[in-house]
């Protein structure tokens, strides 16, 4: 249901407006004398581009020989990735591109402006505040963004994790691609990355994920109540009147900036849960969450019900065939594979990505990678827990009491009747 308009969303439609004709001829007199305003932001397609870092220690085709992972070498546009003698190296013909950061599943190249997490976090801000945000690239926006558009070097440097969180968290966020502009790119494996991560981000989140094709169909319109809460938070940075405090409606309302550190504390406590829990192996190794992996488990931990959507791959042991020799463990990049004391290999689900190296030095074939929905990835998160817990407990209070009151009042009335007679 809309809703209603009151004195507040009038007042801001009157300052709009004041604004509008503080200077209304003043683009057309810099076009005309051809004066160019500096202090405004210019169009750079190199702004949104960063070449990428190499940590060679988790790269699969850098731990062993008899990996068959070359993922950043196949998605490279032009050839500008060499891995040798345990060695990345990264030419000076490199596009910039970011595919080979995506791709990658151990999270070998480090991209700051495309790290999990700080894609979701852009993402967050222009979700947040405004009725509809946008993912798109470079070729296919050619202008300054607006405060709802998140611009990346390529559509297919966002991970099918992030895209799993972005869809579950933000419903209202689309990509923008017109039709035919990946035909020219040269990133020819951007639209096809894109289009296997959101496919995939679709099944474990069940819902689709917007698409606009049209330049025409780019709106940037506010929410209404992010709107009103800037302008309360002007008028008391201004005049330092606590007038949010006449609304409760607005103040209510958390601010882009609490959502995002609310979903970091998430992350956060999830992780310690998990060190606490698992995050060491019994040779006193600490396991490896990558910030995709994070992303995942945060919302699987916030919606569990979505978990039987999420279809992973996890090795599984033949303990007949195992000799422990340990090179599985030995292999794993995030040290989710574990030899126990009691003699058996074990394999710790939440920090697996999947990349199937163990099962591939295994000389015993022992190990086989199989399909698994994401229900052994679902966290418990103890605070829920204790609140649910006591929530229950109030509630068994409340009944009880409320069964010895209606006991009382009967009692009471059964009094009055044979009084009466």
């Amino acid at each position: 249901m809309a809703q209603q308009r009151d004195m507040f969303d009038d007042i801001i439609d009157i300052s709009k407006g004041i604004d509008a004709l503080k200077n209304p001829f003043g683009g057309i007199t810099d076009a005309l004398i051809g004066t160019v305003d500096d202090s405004k932001p210019h169009w750079n397609p190199a702004d949104y581009k960063e070449r990428p870092r190499v940590n060679c220690i988790p790269c699969l085709a850098c731990k062993s020989d008899k990996s068959g992972c070359r993922a950043c070498i196949d998605v490279c546009p032009v050839n500008a990735i060499e891995i040798e003698d345990g060695a990345i190296d990264v030419l000076d013909s490199c596009r910039k591109c970011g595919l080979c950061v995506a791709s990658c599943p151990t999270e070998a190249f480090v991209s700051p402006r495309l790290q999990p997490k700080k894609v979701y976090d852009a993402v967050a801000r222009a979700a947040t505040a405004h009725e509809t945000a946008y993912v798109t690239c470079t070729r296919a926006l050619k202008r300054v963004p607006r405060e709802n558009e998140v611009v990346l070097a390529c559509v297919g440097d966002v991970t099918r994790e992030t895209w799993f969180s972005i869809l579950t968290d933000f419903p209202n966020v689309s990509v923008y691609l017109p039709l035919d502009i990946c035909t020219a790119c040269r990133n020819a494996a951007g639209e096809e990355m894109l289009g296997e991560a959101i496919a995939t981000a679709e099944e474990w989140a069940g819902r689709g994920m917007g698409l606009e094709v049209e330049p025409k169909d780019l709106v940037c319109n506010k929410r209404r109540e992010y709107e009103r809460k800037e302008f309360v938070d002007n008028i008391v940075r201004q005049t330092g009147l606590t007038v949010s405090k006449l609304t409760p409606a607005t103040a209510a309302v958390a601010t882009v900036t609490q959502r995002i550190r609310e979903h970091s504390s998430r992350v956060s406590a999830l992780e310690k849960t998990l060190n606490t829990a698992c995050g060491t192996t019994s040779q006193k190794r600490r396991r490896v969450l990558t910030q995709g992996r994070q992303l995942m488990l945060s919302t699987l931990q916030q919606h569990p019900e979505l978990a039987e959507n999420v279809r992973v791959q996890i090795p599984e042991c033949d303990h007949d065939k195992c000799t422990m020799c340990g090179d599985c463990v030995a292999a794993c990049p995030v040290f989710a594979c574990d030899l126990l004391a009691s003699g058996k290999l074990a394999i710790e689900p939440t920090y697996c990505i999947g990349c199937g190296l163990c099962a591939e030095v295994c000389g015993d074939h022992a190990l086989t990678m199989v399909e698994r929905d994401g229900a052994e990835l679902v966290v418990p998160d103890p605070e829920a827990e204790r609140k649910a817990k006591l929530a229950a407990e109030a509630k068994a209070e409340y009944a009880e009491a409320k069964a010895q009151v209606k006991k009382t009042v009967d009692k009471v009335l059964d009094s009055v009747e044979k009084f009466a007679e």
